[in-house]
């Protein structure tokens, strides 16, 4: 362990273990891309297998969308008023043994209670894993550890795709693709059983001498918690007042035009795809396969350019290019598939920056007694929207066809790049304090 001197968490020197905090609350994040993923996959096979109709793969992949409404909600407030630690642990375990439960489905109906409860716990992991990764990461390394989250959630996206393909003409291979999210659980756990409670959190629930071990354990003697004030736990009720609505209203309405046309884009990639002329089975998966790499590959520049270019800049600029990568094959779907594959690439590689925000800036912009929550209520707002969307989805594609659909797709986008022209703030290189603090501009 690192014992530079140093006057508080912000300034602390970066060391193995705050790489290790980083990467296994990441880990959350790629078990939730993998989990949410490779539902999209396993629906070519699962309509055939469960005769499933368009109103049945809707409820299916609303379901868990749905399920991270009321979990965000939850796991948030539950995570401000009791610890980051306790649900950190459990709710890897019960996503593990809800995805062993969906192999065993011989009903539209029980898959989908099971994908709510999946998106439940999930939804729970949000706030709880980018709280825990803010309050111990140094600020200069803040936007990385929060890149990493968004990375990993498109790697776990990345690998369900792969993985769906290689069990595409498995006999029963829907019933593989659920069973094998448990082997991430199972990494998760064992990675995660010796992190420690936030000293932030501690010391703000003025449990002083139990944060300062943890520091001790974590920084060395020299770092400390002053700008850590214990207060009365206002949490859920303080999302909502002293100034800081507009900020949940910002946030929650940023993250729903953002994650709307990714969630559609992964939910029902293949179906989309071949929507586009790449044929429908293993091709149309290998097509979205590709996509998802390229929301990959945005998030690793983004993470730097975070630091560099500022939170502000980055987020209009993405935004302004992921609408013109939906625009393309919404005014020309019967472009040539090379062309519409590019124009998903520039859409999803530039979602890097805009994706990092969605965690960075509910943690940045809110004080530690509500910071989890916030995270949840943000979280829980733009579901509202994906879940309708979601349901929503193949229904007004059968209707209307391609084209409009990715033209709705992309003006939620500019409805996010004219919002956060007024009000997007920039909290580069500010502690946690200072970006929480309501002097912050947005």
């Amino acid at each position: 362990m690192s014992t530079t001197k140093s006057h508080v968490i912000d300034d602390a020197v970066m060391n193995r273990f705050l790489v290790k905090v980083t990467v296994f609350s990441s880990g959350g994040s790629f078990l939730d891309g993998y989990v949410l993923s490779i539902i999209g996959v396993a629906l070519v096979g699962l309509t055939t297998s469960l005769n499933l109709t368009t109103s049945d793969a809707a409820f299916i992949g609303a379901a868990s969308l749905a399920g991270i409404f009321f979990g965000a909600i939850v796991g948030g407030r539950l995570t401000d008023a009791f610890g980051r630690r306790l649900m950190f642990l459990l709710d890897v375990s019960l996503i593990g043994i809800v995805s062993i439960a969906c192999i065993f489905v011989e009903a539209p109906w029980q898959l989908i209670v099971l994908r709510f409860l999946i998106g439940f716990f999930i939804g729970a992991d949000y706030p709880i894993a980018t709280s825990l990764i803010v309050e111990f990461v140094p600020r200069k390394h803040r936007a990385i550890g929060m890149g990493i989250v968004s990375a990993s959630w498109y790697l776990g996206a990345t690998v369900a795709a792969f993985v769906g393909y290689l069990l595409y003409h498995v006999p029963n291979g829907w019933q593989w693709m659920f069973a094998s999210s448990v082997i991430p659980c199972i990494a998760l756990l064992i990675g995660r059983h010796d992190i420690p409670e936030s000293p932030r959190w501690l010391a703000q629930r003025g449990r002083v001498e139990k944060a300062r071990a943890v520091m001790k354990k974590v920084y060395g003697q020299e770092v400390d918690l002053e700008d850590e004030i214990p207060t009365t736990n206002l949490g859920f009720k303080q999302v909502f007042t002293h100034g800081y609505l507009g900020r949940i209203i910002f946030l929650g309405i940023l993250i729903l035009c953002q994650v709307v046309p990714m969630y559609a884009m992964y939910t029902f990639g293949p179906r989309i795809m071949a929507s586009f002329g790449l044929a429908e089975g293993s091709l149309s998966i290998l097509g979205e396969t590709v996509v998802s790499l390229f929301f990959l590959i945005g998030s690793i520049p983004a993470m730097f350019w975070l630091n560099s270019l500022g939170r502000r800049p980055l987020l209009i600029g993405s935004l302004g290019l992921m609408a013109v990568g939906l625009l393309i094959p919404g005014i020309a779907p019967g472009a040539p598939i090379i062309v519409i594959i590019i124009a998903f690439g520039l859409y999803a590689f530039f979602s890097g920056g805009p994706g990092i925000l969605q965690w960075l800036y509910p943690n940045e912009l809110f004080p530690t007694e509500a910071r989890a929550t916030a995270v949840g209520v943000a979280i829980a707002i733009s579901r509202i929207g994906v879940v309708a969307s979601t349901y929503g989805l193949p229904l007004f594609l059968e209707s209307y066809g391609i084209g409009p659909t990715m033209l709705i797709g992309a003006g939620l986008l500019l409805i996010a790049l004219v919002m956060s022209i007024f009000m997007a703030p920039e909290t580069r290189g500010m502690t946690l304090s200072e970006a929480s603090s309501l002097h912050t501009k947005g």
